[in-house]
């Protein structure tokens, strides 16, 4: 049986594909936070008082949250608000506003994974926080986890312009009469 993806049917296949990667690359990290919570020997830690811990799993259910909301992007909800939700529901969603939050997101992921990059390679903080990999093994397990969070910024960044150029297109579309028969 094959896999399918639910998308709008005008959603390009690349645009779908792109939008149910983006929790896919957000995941590891995500997982790899968990494990350092529960204290697996991912990386050392120092000492993780309560605080530190909330944070890490908040972080967590955070990111992929926002991750998952690139699936709007090519899902219907991502048109028009779900019924269920109190005073939007049912309402369209704008085509501008998402994009421009889609695209905000993408820029701040980009500004981010550069700031990181930099302070990675430049060797700033290096143990600043109490946790640190010790050894090839974890480091490995580290980089594993948190590369992929390098394609994140360009898979939104795409997938909210087909979105976008989707959208828009359908507006001239009822505009000029055009599909006016659907």
């Amino acid at each position: 049986m094959p896999m399918t993806m639910k998308a709008l049917p005008d959603v390009p296949r690349w645009a779908v594909l792109a939008a149910h990667a983006v929790p896919l690359v957000v995941l590891p990290s995500g997982l790899w936070r968990i494990a350092l919570t529960l204290g697996l020997p991912v990386a050392h830690v120092d000492a993780m008082g309560p605080g530190q811990a909330v944070f890490q799993i908040a972080l967590t259910v955070v990111g992929e949250l926002l991750a998952f909301l690139t699936l709007g992007l090519v899902r219907p909800w991502g048109e028009v608000f779900p019924k269920r939700l109190p005073f939007l529901g049912g309402r369209p969603v704008g085509a501008t506003g998402a994009t421009a939050a889609a695209l905000a997101g993408a820029f701040g992921l980009l500004a981010l994974t550069g700031w990181f990059t930099y302070v990675a390679c430049a060797g700033i903080g290096r143990g600043a926080t109490g946790t640190h990999t010790e050894g090839p093994l974890q480091e490995a397990l580290f980089l594993v986890c948190y590369l992929p969070l390098v394609a994140w910024a360009p898979l939104l960044a795409a997938v909210a312009v087909a979105y976008h150029r989707r959208r828009a297109g359908a507006r001239a579309a009822t505009r000029t009469g055009v599909g006016a028969h659907r």
